[in-house]
């Protein structure tokens, strides 16, 4: 079995709105998605996060979203393949910048939110996002069976697929998004992965067995038990990092 990563969207703090524990979800992940102003966020809190994962060891990605601070990038926006490509493209870039800064490189892009489902979707938001992958020839964590991952594959982006373990799933195999997160059952949570990983199955809200790809597992660090769910997760995964 290939190995599997962990991911978690992080540094979307505020001036002095502090926003999840991310130092101390670190030890427990292997990617930092870090906003990049947009959607949360500011330079003070990016260059912060980039300085704390690079402590850790940890892979640096952007995380891009949409511009709407009070819906946090989670409430859907009509754009076009150029404006998808110039958000993403100047919020990595300024996210580059910073880790660059500190002697690092830049991992990886993935959408947050609202973009992120959107790109499952509809094709031009995808091709926004891989003519921004392309540009900085950076892979993306994306998702399968779905307008992202066939633009991805037919332009050569190269792309991992995610499992959320912290989100419910509907009967398309699509992950739920919604503006707050709910505490989750750290039991329920490790068995969900597991079987995501190793069966390539998850239960929708309705009770359905429905198929999904779990190469790279996403926790997030706004969920309230968000330590212990990353913490069940590196555990539950032990084997396969």
């Amino acid at each position: 079995m290939s190995k599997v990563t962990i991911n978690c969207d992080m540094g979307e703090a505020f001036g002095i709105y502090s926003f999840g524990d991310d130092e101390a979800c670190m030890p427990f992940i292997t990617h930092a998605n870090i906003a990049c102003g947009f959607h949360a966020s500011d330079p003070v809190v990016m260059r912060r996060t980039v300085q704390t994962a690079k402590k850790h060891g940890i892979a640096i990605g952007s995380h891009p979203g949409l511009p709407d601070r009070e819906g946090f990038g989670r409430r859907e926006m009509k754009l076009t393949r150029e404006e998808v490509s110039a958000l993403v493209i100047y919020q990595t870039g300024a996210l580059k910048a910073f880790v660059e800064t500190e002697g690092l490189k830049l991992s990886h892009i993935k959408p947050h939110g609202a973009l992120f489902g959107m790109a499952q979707r509809q094709e031009a938001i995808a091709e926004g996002i891989a003519d921004a992958a392309l540009a900085f020839d950076l892979p993306v964590i994306a998702y399968s069976d779905c307008a992202m991952s066939d633009v991805f594959k037919r332009r050569g982006v190269h792309f991992t697929c995610e499992f959320y373990a912290d989100l419910d799933y509907d009967d398309e195999g699509r992950q739920i998004i919604t503006k707050e997160h709910h505490a989750v059952s750290s039991a329920e949570v490790a068995e969900k992965v597991r079987r995501a990983v190793l069966e390539g199955l998850t239960r929708s809200i309705n009770g359905r067995d429905v198929r999904v790809v779990a190469q790279s597992i996403c926790v997030h660090s706004d969920t309230p038990n968000a330590i212990e769910v990353a913490k069940t997760v590196h555990q539950a995964l032990a084997d396969h990092l």
